[in-house]
């Protein structure tokens, strides 16, 4: 069992930074793929990043390449989402996953609550 609790979200303007956290709980973390979804109001939940267990791999979506940076710390149980250039269409709520298959087209054993973004132009 993984509990993940997501920090750091918030408002900003557009072209302003925002660095999420997620602290997950669990011996077991360094076990798991990390990453990021979110979902934008009226609109479905997406893919946002992720990352493989020993830091090597990373996955981003296409709208946030270059703009966002996802990693870990398997010592602290810590995943990160460094956000930047931040655009309002960037605005939803982020939510922290875990998966124990893979950090590739990820389908998540866990989710947290999730934290909101807004951006504001």
């Amino acid at each position: 069992q993984v509990q993940l609790v997501e920090s750091g979200g918030g408002l900003v303007q557009a072209g302003g930074s925002l660095r999420l956290s997620c602290a997950a709980s669990g011996r077991t973390f360094s076990t798991f793929a990390m990453g990021w979804f979110r979902q934008a109001p009226g609109k479905e939940r997406e893919f946002v990043a992720s990352i493989g267990v020993h830091s090597v791999d990373t996955d981003y979506a296409d709208s946030v390449k270059g703009r966002f940076t996802i990693s870990r710390n398997n010592a602290k149980n810590m995943t990160y989402l460094q956000m930047n250039s931040l655009k309002p269409e960037d605005t939803a709520v982020y939510y922290c996953v875990a998966d124990s298959r893979t950090f590739y087209k990820m389908d998540p054993d866990y989710w947290g609550q999730g934290t909101q973004v807004t951006v504001s132009s």
